[in-house]
């Protein structure tokens, strides 16, 4: 493959290097496209570059506020040693609804919601306004989280908002964690679902009605093992060489604590993460397309690490290795209309991950990484070590 001005200019066999090329050797490994976290909560530019360090090259946020979002993106805009950003912006919920929780605990500032389904068209066209690439529309009530009760959008507004976004020209996805909500959020023509639910196994109904409608499904398995089970996937690559030395140390100590001991509430017991991996494998035969996404957030996951962990989880769900890639690769470009990246081909940009061995026969060999490029640039994955390292330290 040859790289120039960080696009991808040929690929094939016995490809003439140019003089002044810099050769990058492969033998014994796989070269493969940037992959692509098509569900994360980004806060900070160190998150981006910590995602870089994992060949996360592109990360789709699924809320943010434009206080946070603004520096993310001219970060991400103006630097190839992060990794680039697509945003919801703000998500479409009702005053009290998931999540303005997280703006009394200061995650996030005061942001808008919305009362009423005359209110969509608006509340739409504001976060055009504010650069958001597509719209998040939250269905949830807490009940799959043991809090239930939550404010929540109707069935009114949810048509409405979706109505709203595609008249704004941006796809609509939809957090949802029971069947039902995701089967009246595809009868109202979301583009895609943002989780698959826990709370029941699939219905063949469900599955026939989302393969119909043309639907791309995220299902965010690792943070649902993490709630719903006694494990935390992550903390599998602890004594991993080419991965866990990567972490920002406060993420590897986080990730090794019970997140759940420092919650006010319990799930429910009859939630459950195989719920999600059934519904994975039951759309993946129908032929709606999986997206690797993570639902990232310090400090109940890593941003980057968790990917790996993710496409693990998708191939234990039933989906092939190769399937799996794709779910992080073309099928979130495609999915969410990345033109520019997704796949090794002549015109994209040159956003690369290098690895030993075959993930392709098996998927761990992504945690193998010897070189990641973005724009055709190579990320010094060893100076971002130490450089945590010596942060850490001081």
């Amino acid at each position: 493959m040859l790289v120039r001005d960080g696009v991808i200019a040929e690929v094939g066999s016995g490809l003439p290097a140019p003089s002044d090329a810099e050769i990058v050797e492969g033998s014994g490994g796989t070269l493969l496209p940037g992959l692509i976290d098509a569900h994360t909560h980004t806060l900070t530019v160190a998150e981006l570059e910590q995602a870089l360090a994992f060949g996360v090259t592109t990360e789709l946020d699924m809320f943010c506020v434009p206080k946070l979002l603004g520096p993310l993106r001219a970060a991400a805009a103006s630097r190839v040693d992060i990794a680039d950003i697509r945003s919801a912006g703000i998500g479409a919920t009702v005053p009290s609804g998931h999540p303005t929780q997280l703006v009394e605990v200061g995650v996030y500032p005061p942001f808008p919601t919305l009362s009423h389904a005359d209110e969509a068209a608006a509340f739409v066209s504001a976060r055009a306004r504010e650069g958001s690439d597509y719209l998040k529309i939250l269905v949830e009530d807490g009940s799959t989280m043991g809090w239930g009760g939550q404010p929540r959008l109707s069935p009114e507004m949810i048509t409405a908002l979706v109505t709203a976004a595609h008249a704004q020209q941006l796809r609509a996805v939809a957090h949802v964690s029971t069947q039902a909500d995701a089967r009246h959020c595809v009868a109202a023509g979301v583009d895609g679902l943002a989780h698959l639910f826990v709370d029941q196994l699939p219905d063949a109904a469900f599955v026939r009605q989302a393969a119909a409608a043309g639907i791309f499904a995220i299902p965010t398995i690792t943070i649902f093992e993490m709630l719903y089970s006694s494990g935390r996937r992550e903390t599998g690559y602890v004594d991993h060489p080419r991965l866990w030395p990567y972490l920002d140390p406060a993420v590897r100590t986080a990730l090794q604590s019970d997140w759940r001991e420092h919650l006010s509430w319990q799930p429910p017991d009859w939630a459950s993460a195989e719920h999600t991996k059934q519904a994975t494998r039951l759309l993946q035969q129908a032929s709606v397309p999986i997206l690797a996404g993570t639902d990232v957030a310090y400090p109940r996951a890593g941003h980057g690490l968790s990917l790996h962990a993710e496409l693990a989880a998708l191939v234990d769900a039933g989906l092939t290795p190769t399937a799996a890639l794709t779910a992080a690769t073309s099928a979130p470009a495609d999915a969410f209309g990345l033109t520019d990246r997704g796949r090794i081909e002549p015109g994209r940009q040159a956003d690369l991950l290098l690895v030993d061995g075959d993930p392709t026969s098996e998927i761990t060999a992504t945690g193998e990484i010897t070189g990641v490029w973005r724009h055709g640039h190579h990320f010094d994955r060893d100076t971002y070590q130490a450089t945590l390292e010596t942060t850490h330290n001081q």
